[in-house]
C-alpha cells in the first residue's frame, strides 16, 4: 500500500458546525465541545478510526453528546475493533478505511491512529466530503501538516488539530495575557515529566491473523512485524511516531505559543534525560 491511492468521490456536502467562527478563530474544540454543532438533520454521524487508545476516549465522549451519534468504528485489528464494537449495538465496522470513507451514513470522521497515519487519512476524508478531527499531531511532518491544510481548503472541508489546551482554560489564558495585565511576555516555558524505560526489544514474526498489518503499516516503507509496534510502542519508531517530541511535545508547543501575539517565537531549546 502507497500514499498515492486513487481518490474517493465526495458525497453531497452537510453542514458540520454550526459557525466556522471558532474554527476562523483558531480555537480548539475537543470531542466534548462537538456539542455546539448541527448537521443538516440535527445530528452528526461520527465515525472514530483508530480506537484501542485514545480513540476509545473518542467513543466516550460522543456519546455524551446531544446530537451526535458515532455511527461506524474503523480500526485495523480486528479484536480491538470487535470488542468496541460490541458496546455499540448497530454500529458499522470497517477495517480498511477507504471502505468507511465511502459511506453516506457519515459526516465527520475522528482520527485516533498511528502518527504515520494520521495526514493520509485527513486528506482522504476531505477527498470523500467528510470533515474531520484528527488528534495531535497532525502530520508526520511538516510537509504533510501543509497537504492536510491543502486538502480542507481545496475541498472546503472543516478540520480540527487536536491540540485541546488551546482551547477552554488555554484561550482564556491567551486573552489574559494578550491584555496587557502581566506586561509583555518575553519567555515562555514549558515542562512534561513522564519517565520512559526501555521497551527492549521483539523478534520478528509474523502478525496475529487478526490484524491487518499491510494496512497498518499504509504509507510507511515496508518491513517485518514486532511486538514493539502494536500497539503502542510504535512512538519511538520513527517510521510511524515522532518520539515524546511529537507525543508529549506537540502539546507543550501548543500551550507555550498560544498566549503569545507573535506567530512564532524567535528561539525555542529542548532538553531531556535519558535514564
Amino acid at each position: 500500500m502507497n500514499a498515492t491511492r486513487a481518490s474517493f468521490r465526495a458525497p453531497n456536502r452537510r453542514a458540520f458546525l454550526q459557525t466556522s467562527a471558532l474554527v476562523v478563530a483558531g480555537t480548539a474544540l475537543s470531542p466534548r465541545s462537538w456539542s455546539q454543532v448541527n448537521g443538516a438533520n440535527n445530528e452528526i454521524r461520527v465515525a472514530v478510526v483508530g480506537i484501542n487508545g485514545r480513540g476509545a476516549s473518542h467513543i466516550d465522549e460522543f456519546n455524551k453528546l446531544a446530537g451526535v451519534r458515532v455511527t461506524a468504528l474503523c480500526d485495523v485489528d480486528r479484536r480491538v475493533l470487535d470488542a468496541r464494537a460490541a458496546k455499540l449495538p448497530g454500529v458499522a465496522t470497517y477495517q480498511d478505511i477507504r471502505s468507511l470513507l465511502e459511506s453516506g451514513e457519515v459526516d465527520a470522521i475522528s482520527i485516533a491512529t498511528t502518527n504515520h497515519w494520521h495526514s493520509l487519512a485527513t486528506i482522504w476524508a476531505c477527498q470523500a466530503g467528510k470533515d474531520v478531527y484528527v488528534e495531535k499531531p497532525c502530520s508526520h511532518n511538516v510537509f504533510e501538516g501543509r497537504k492536510c491544510v491543502e486538502a480542507a481548503r481545496k475541498y472546503g472541508r472543516i478540520v480540527q488539530h487536536g491540540t485541546q489546551q488551546r482551547g477552554g482554560g488555554g484561550a482564556r489564558f491567551r486573552a489574559l495575557v494578550q491584555s496587557g495585565v502581566y506586561g509583555k511576555l518575553l519567555v515562555s516555558k514549558g515542562y512534561c515529566c513522564k519517565p520512559r524505560w526501555s521497551i527492549g526489544t521483539k523478534p520478528v514474526q509474523e502478525p496475529p491473523p487478526e490484524l491487518d498489518f499491510n494496512l497498518w503499516l499504509g504509507p510507511a516503507p515496508q518491513q517485518p512485524f514486532h511486538e514493539n509496534l502494536v500497539h503502542y510502542n510504535w512512538h519511538w519508531f520513527w517510521d510511524f511516531g515522532n518520539g515524546d517530541v511529537g507525543n508529549q511535545g506537540s502539546m507543550r508547543w501548543t500551550s507555550l505559543a498560544g498566549p503569545s501575539a507573535e506567530p512564532c517565537p524567535a528561539a525555542s531549546s529542548a532538553s531531556a534525560a535519558v535514564m
